[in-house]
């Protein structure tokens, strides 16, 4: 028999997965966005609230949604699209109570958690054209380099590009480092806190092979 799911586990461990992975989507100090950075709604553009606003930010910035509208299958067929097949759901959660007779025979109320499944408006075709949101576009700050720092992330050896493209990270296939551009950034420090991040994936990568060897 499959495990029972645990909710509450489920959302601990997604949310300190994207805090150990680096700067989680909810703290990101750069303007711009490859995904959807509004408060998700719910197909009726009801804002979700509390733990589910930090889950689906984590989905939609892992798989690059950019739409805020989220819904259940069903949901979307009420409203006249179809999940593109093969697309995978998310998990969020709803909180409740209900009233049970414990044993001195007094009702009491007691809390619940059930999580159900649902999916990005950029999974699913044919839906109303306003349910697909546009993202954030990247903003020019004004914030500069540092002439020290980049100096030593030169000495790092580390191939850093940059462009438009909203996002940083650290590609092992082409082994190589994509950061947005300085400018996008609220300050210098969000910009080498985020690049020093992308740096250590990099140097991880060249350090393992040593260590099997």
């Amino acid at each position: 028999m499959a495990p029972k799911f645990d909710v509450y586990a489920h959302v601990t461990d997604t949310i300190i997965a994207e805090i150990e992975a680096g700067t989680p989507p909810w703290r990101k100090p750069w303007t711009g966005s490859a995904s959807g950075v509004a408060l998700p709604t719910r197909h009726n553009g009801d804002e979700y609230r509390g733990i589910n606003v930090l889950m689906l930010w984590v989905m939609a910035a892992k798989h690059g949604y950019v739409s805020s509208r989220w819904m259940t299958y069903k949901q979307a067929q009420e409203l006249g699209g179809q999940v593109r097949k093969g697309e995978t759901s998310s998990t969020v959660v709803k909180y409740g109570t209900f009233t049970r007779e414990n044993e001195l025979g007094i009702e009491e109320e007691l809390p619940y958690a059930r999580a159900y499944r649902v999916f990005n408006a950029d999974q699913i075709e044919g839906l109303p054209e306003d349910y697909y949101i546009r993202p954030e576009a990247p903003r020019d700050l004004g914030t500069a380099e540092d002439p020290e720092l980049e100096a030593f992330f030169s000495r790092t050896g580390a191939e850093i590009l940059t462009s438009d493209d909203p996002r940083a990270y650290y590609s092992p296939a082409k082994d190589h480092i994509h950061m947005p551009p300085i400018a996008t950034f609220h300050d210098a420090a969000g910009y080498y806190g985020t690049l020093a991040h992308e740096v250590i994936h990099n140097a991880e990568v060249r350090i393992m092979p040593r260590r099997s060897s």
